[in-house]
């Protein structure tokens, strides 16, 4: 998991990021593990940030993070896409398509 950056830092990025907001016990994090690989050999140009999630961990709450994992797809600094809890390679190719 990445350090937890600030939201002026996230909106600050340029170009196109992904934050995975989740925690490593996580069942539904796990799972997207090898879906989220799997886009990242094809978009090889995003920057991803896995982002530990929960109580006292200010970041999700901006971004009004109620389930994991969440995927929210940003580009300069502005979300594009967001998918929450994917089962799928399809679900996940759909955020990296909005970037």
């Amino acid at each position: 998991m990445t350090p937890e950056p600030s939201r002026d830092g996230v909106d600050a990025m340029r170009g196109a990021v992904l934050l995975e907001f989740g925690i490593n016990e996580c069942p539904h994090c796990q799972r997207v593990q090898p879906l989220i690989a799997d886009a990242m050999t094809r978009h090889p140009g995003v920057r991803h940030l896995r982002i530990e999630d929960g109580k006292g961990r200010r970041l999700g709450r901006t971004f009004a993070v109620k389930l994991w994992p969440a995927l929210i797809f940003m580009k300069d600094g502005q979300e594009v896409a967001r998918v929450v809890r994917p089962t799928t390679q399809s679900e996940v190719d759909a955020g990296f398509m909005a970037l």
